[in-house]
């Protein structure tokens, strides 16, 4: 049981004595830890030991009962107040409701009264003090659980399943600052095949979690959290700009992971958004930029906005999940896989019950669907760009094994378009590189990061696909070029080395030396005197 504590206030000494005989305080619950003869002195105690109760006087020198109680209630508000008056001062005390007086008692003081407010008030003690730490308790109970019910939030914000009008709300109670002003997901896959040794899968997917936490976290303001077995990351950018940098710092995020705890570990980057509501968008792109890593290999980072800015499409038709099946398949597999794919597909719309019209109506969504995909892709098929009514008459005719083999050949022309286009693209991006070198190869601060910034793209992916292309690195390039250019105007020209070397990119001559003797094994001017001679 509480025990609360009483201060009482008098400046009648013999009073406080009477009261403090005539009570059994310990039996009500309560303890007088003292008494003081005037506000002032009463207001001191106050301070120091902040009792539950006080008990006081009105008439009183130095600070009167009612200025007591006053401060008392401005700096002490739980405090509880009691007044004891005269019969004279009772209608004036009444007045100072504002003060919130638990009791108002009047001289001389009645034990039995007495002992009936100090019941009723401690009655009100408990209650209040239950409430206070039920409160507290719920409080910690939610604090804790803080931290599960913002990753359900997450979740349910990749799924699309908030609205609008809740958004601010669970931000509130979630206590999420999520400012942006831009987002993109990020979806870490840890590989289950490639495992140190003596390494509990779960214990190696937690240790990736938590070291993304801290190499990510901080500068992209991400939060991070465990979702259908992967580790996600929402980052906020502050602009659209950021998303190279983003790339870089993932991609230098999965070689550290494996260096430091030995996990091959794969960062799908998704587009990014302007709104929190569309970051299930950002998620499902992530996802699918996880998925290319049979093509671009795994340990590092894939932006889907960079492997494939034209490969989109949204089938909406009623088998969506068997249709985006087949379309991922006829991206990233080979024919035989393809030839699969189609044949579940085709397995999945087939069903004995089905009416004539609901076939039809399967295969015309079909159809569109493909011409769907072929548009959103940029591809241009012939045999997708005839008259519809007629395609879609002719395929209307075909049995089972017709309409297999058809869609198959299909499937195969636009795997084979799109890895046409990719590797196109691919060989227009090398070569704007190789372009911008040759304009700009005089450039002393021409670097990595430069092409990457004019291309705008990230380190890690120009760097693969730039060394994939031309068997050098970008530096390895540049270098071998502006070296090709030195060698031809030390030949035919009667310029100094460090002229040249500046024409070439290099103030430093002596590093132009040191490069050149390492590419061609001869200083500039021993490269020089050695080629006249031998004109001689």
């Amino acid at each position: 049981m509480d025990t609360y504590t009483v201060l009482l206030v008098d400046d009648e000494e013999e009073v406080i004595q009477v009261i403090m005989r005539k009570i059994n305080w310990e039996g009500l619950g309560f303890s007088v830890i003292g008494y003081a003869n005037n506000g002032v002195k009463a207001l001191e105690m106050v301070e120091e030991f902040q009792p539950d109760v006080v008990m006081t006087d009105i008439k009183m020198p130095y600070m009167d009962g009612m200025e007591l109680a006053g401060h008392i209630k401005a700096d002490y508000p739980a405090t509880k107040l009691l007044l004891f008056t005269g019969f004279d001062e009772f209608e004036y005390a009444k007045e100072a409701v504002h003060l919130e007086v638990e009791e108002y008692i009047l001289k001389p003081v009645n034990s039995v009264e007495l002992t009936n407010v100090f019941t009723q008030l401690k009655i009100k003690l408990d209650q209040e003090i239950g409430e206070k730490r039920n409160a507290e308790s719920l409080k910690k109970y939610y604090m804790d659980s803080l931290p599960l019910l913002q990753a359900n939030f997450y979740a349910t914000l990749l799924e699309g399943r908030i609205r609008e009008e809740e958004l601010d709300r669970y931000l509130s109670d979630y206590q999420i600052s999520l400012s942006g002003p831009f987002f993109c997901c990020l979806v870490i896959h840890t590989s289950s095949s490639q495992i140190p040794e003596d390494m509990n899968p779960l214990l190696l997917a937690a240790s990736v979690e938590k070291q993304a936490k801290e190499y990510l976290g901080e500068k992209w303001r991400a939060r991070c959290f465990s979702y259908l077995g992967k580790t996600i990351l929402i980052a906020q950018l502050s602009g659209e700009n950021e998303m190279s940098e983003l790339t870089d710092d993932s991609d230098r995020f999965c070689r550290y992971a494996h260096r430091i705890i030995g996990a091959n570990v794969t960062v799908g980057i998704g587009q990014v958004c302007g709104s929190i509501l569309e970051l299930s968008q950002s998620y499902s792109s992530a996802r699918e930029a996880i998925s290319y890593r049979v093509l671009y290999g795994t340990s590092r980072a894939i932006n889907i906005q960079e492997i494939a800015p034209h490969e989109r499409n949204n089938p909406g038709s009623s088998h969506e999940g068997e249709l985006s099946h087949l379309f991922k398949t006829i991206r990233l597999n080979e024919p035989p896989e393809i030839a699969q794919a189609v044949h579940e597909y085709l397995g999945s719309i087939s069903f004995k019950e089905k009416s004539l019209q609901q076939h039809h109506l399967d295969v015309m969504e079909l159809l569109s669907e493909f011409c769907r995909f072929a548009a959103n892709n940029d591809i241009v098929l012939g045999e997708l760009s005839k008259d519809m009514g007629k395609l879609y008459g002719r395929v209307l005719d075909m049995g089972p094994d017709t309409l297999e083999k058809w869609l198959v050949n299909i499937s195969v022309s636009l795997h084979e378009k799109l890895l046409n286009a990719r590797t196109k693209s691919t060989k227009s991006f090398v070569e704007k590189a190789k372009d911008y070198v040759h304009n700009n190869y005089v450039n002393e601060e021409l670097s990595l990061d430069r092409i990457c910034e004019v291309l705008g793209v990230s380190n890690s992916y120009f760097s693969t696909i730039f060394k994939k292309e031309t068997g050098k690195s970008f530096i390895g390039y540049l270098t071998d070029y502006r070296m090709d250019r030195a060698s031809r105007l030390l030949l035919e020209t009667n310029e100094k080395s460090y002229i040249i070397g500046k024409k070439v990119g290099y103030t430093d001559p002596n590093y132009f030396s040191y490069v050149f003797k390492r590419r061609f094994g001869v200083s500039p001017s021993k490269y020089r005197t050695e080629y006249r001679e031998s004109e001689k």
